[in-house]
């Protein structure tokens, strides 16, 4: 049985058979993605709990990360989510570019 609150669901089913409430999604300072956090955004958005707008927003989402995140999850599940070894985090990436452009300027 669903329980909706304002025309929304105001609980899901999550990936791994959770329940899944707005409060109870990751924190909207959330750094760091492991594939169970990034199931439980795109089960919410899928489930009707939060749009695609609030999930990019809250979680200062791209519409092509969020859905590389959903294309993931349909071919492999949340294990289609895991980061391959070698691939970094955003805010790795950003940072070793900072540290890049820097190094190409000073030379």
């Amino acid at each position: 049985m669903m329980e909706y609150h304002n025309s929304r669901p105001a609980r899901i089913i999550g990936p791994i058979g959770e329940v899944l409430t707005r409060d109870n999604l990751p924190p909207r300072d959330t750094t760091r993605w492991v594939a169970s956090r990034k199931a439980q955004v795109v089960a919410a958005v899928e489930g009707g709990l939060i749009t695609i707008e609030e999930a990019m927003a809250r979680y200062n989402l791209s519409l092509e990360e969020f859905y590389s995140w959903q294309h993931a999850m349909d071919r492999g599940g949340v294990s289609g989510l895991r980061v391959a070894a070698g691939q970094r985090s955003r805010s790795e990436r950003h940072r070793h570019a900072g540290s890049r452009l820097v190094e190409l300027t000073t030379h």
